[in-house]
């Protein structure tokens, strides 16, 4: 085809781009994969692009604006935090991501941390491979069974934790200032306020995206406010918990144990005090995969470039106030 789009990958965390390629070709664009991803290389990149897809890597206003010819920018996940959304906007540039992408898996590595926490897997493992078989290590355990698990926030994934999580017997409070009562009620859980999820939950687990409002929303003083018996679960963002304030935590006994898949820094300091802790568990932000999750976004983020670049309007348009701007730069019909 003689359009000859170029659509810039500033970085990926599979196996290969040869699902993205394959999408984009039979729209006659071309797939240039970033080295490093860093600034001054999608800088030198951006005049030539027709649109970029990013998975981790920060595509800010500088970036954005040296884009002269960017049509999208497609997030391949669903948080949005490393694009500047706001000036896409301005410039009249499409931003997109994938909402049903990981929804089993993140739910899923939830409980498992939840699981693992309660039930001292890790513990137990490591105990039995230095040679010490024994029960009575680290913290007591008690039945799942009964128990309350505070959700934050309300989106798909957190939707779907809250059967399986009563499948285990779990009452399942909700944080989600926006969402009615009634809609969290029809899911089988219990809006509360947030000083009453921290005081009454034995788990707590976030899926809220990261933003001004939930940046650093678990500190010194949430710690406190929790049961010394609660474990926090973290697969969202790690910039909604303070890192300082939680390993102070842990150290102290002021919580149970910590599960994460996320952390502030990735990948962390090797000097990080929190890796020292015996009472968290930590995965390198690994929630989201799965062959089949990965394939699905792949493909899907993919395919909203190539809709964007003929002129067709994706279902995942996080901006839509840009379809009215008379900059709009895609020739959405």
């Amino acid at each position: 085809m003689p359009n000859n789009w170029k659509i810039l990958i500033t970085d990926y965390a599979w196996p290969s781009v040869e699902p993205e390629r394959q999408v984009l070709a039979r729209v006659g664009a071309a797939l240039i994969v970033a080295e490093s991803g860093d600034e001054a290389e999608l800088l030198s990149l951006a005049p030539t692009i027709d649109g970029i897809l990013t998975c981790w890597k920060p595509v800010r206003e500088n970036v954005i604006a040296a884009a002269k010819k960017c049509q999208i920018i497609g997030r391949c996940g669903i948080g949005l935090d490393n694009i500047d959304v706001a000036a896409a906007t301005q410039h009249g540039i499409v931003v997109t991501n994938v909402p049903a992408y990981c929804i089993d898996e993140v739910s899923d590595q939830g409980m498992a941390l939840l699981l693992a926490c309660a039930r001292k897997i890790p513990r137990y493992d490591a105990a039995v491979k230095n040679g010490t078989w024994a029960q009575n290590i680290g913290p007591q355990m008690y039945r799942l069974r009964g128990k309350t698990i505070g959700i934050i926030g309300f989106g798909r994934i957190a939707k779907a934790v809250v059967p399986k999580a009563k499948a285990f017997g779990l009452q399942v409070n909700v944080y989600s200032p926006r969402t009615p009562h009634e809609t969290i009620r029809t899911h089988g859980a219990e809006k509360v306020a947030f000083a009453a999820l921290l005081a009454t939950a034995d788990f707590i687990t976030i899926h809220a995206p990261l933003t001004e409002e939930t940046q650093g929303m678990f500190g010194p003083a949430e710690f406190r406010a929790m049961k010394p018996t609660a474990f926090l679960i973290n697969t969202a963002r790690g910039g909604i918990v303070d890192t300082e304030a939680l390993t102070a935590a842990l150290i102290s006994g002021e919580i149970a144990g910590a599960g994460l898949d996320v952390l502030e820094t990735e990948p962390p300091k090797p000097n990080e005090q929190l890796l020292t802790c015996d009472n968290v568990i930590i995965t390198p932000h690994t929630a989201f995969i799965s062959q089949e999750a990965l394939l699905d976004l792949e493909v899907t983020a993919a395919s909203c470039v190539a809709q964007v670049l003929t002129g067709q309007c994706p279902e995942s348009v996080v901006n839509p106030e840009v379809l009215e701007r008379p900059n709009l730069r895609a020739r959405i019909l």
